[in-house]
């Protein structure tokens, strides 16, 4: 390798440096938090739904998820970016993530919500309601609490792929951590020099999470006899 190549490979680090970090911050970021967030809440309600007896919840909340978990998110989002223009509805880019995203997280967390909540036995369920608290009460005080501690590590694995997945904003135009590497690429021409970049960045913010997710875990740890 020559000085000038080598120099030229340089150059092209340092200048995707800047636009990655930029695409992180105002892209990548925003869009893993808040679709996880609106996620999470959602799956709640399809968890919950899920577990109901009665069908005119449980049916449409198995439909929901098996809608989602059975179609590709890059399909997801080719549908509603490209495809429902054509009769006249359309959405712009970022809430076009957040909206896939969020109904993604939904329905794969509201899975492992679903598994947390049966794992707690039945008995906790009787003692709650022997002393006179309602269903209600019963789940807020002493399932979720219980369920949210078995779920920690699922779906902290969760959202370390939503992280990662939201590369493909990119093909709907959205300038995210990929998404301004490919753009630093095409202009200086070193596409390996710059995806490595990238996948640094991807493996540090990562790194991060996991050890994020770790402490969390201790943290819970700590209030199981």
């Amino acid at each position: 390798m020559t000085n000038e190549r080598l120099q030229h490979m340089l150059d092209a680090a340092q200048q995707s440096v800047g636009p990655i970090l930029h695409g992180t911050l105002l892209y990548t970021i925003p869009i893993s938090l808040i679709s996880f967030a609106i996620g999470l809440v959602l799956a709640v309600l399809v968890a919950l739904a899920n577990l109901s007896d009665y069908s005119l919840f449980n049916k449409p909340a198995r439909f929901f998820v098996w809608i989602i978990r059975g179609t590709p998110i890059l399909v997801q989002m080719f549908i509603v970016f490209y495809g429902l223009p054509n009769i006249g509805v359309v959405v712009e880019p970022f809430p076009t993530a957040i909206l896939i995203f969020s109904l993604n997280e939904a329905a794969y967390n509201s899975e492992i919500l679903r598994a947390a909540i049966l794992s707690i036995p039945k008995g906790q369920w009787r003692a709650g309601e022997s002393i006179g608290m309602s269903y209600a009460q019963v789940l807020r005080r002493i399932i979720l609490p219980q369920a949210a501690r078995v779920s920690v590590p699922p779906l902290g694995n969760a959202f370390i792929g939503l992280f990662k997945s939201t590369s493909l904003v990119t093909l709907i135009t959205i300038a995210d951590l990929f998404g301004a590497a490919k753009l630093v690429a095409a202009s200086t021409f070193e596409p390996m020099t710059v995806y490595v970049i990238a996948a640094l960045f991807y493996l540090f913010f990562c790194s991060l999470l996991s050890l994020g997710q770790t402490q969390l875990e201790k943290k819970f740890g700590k209030h199981v006899m």
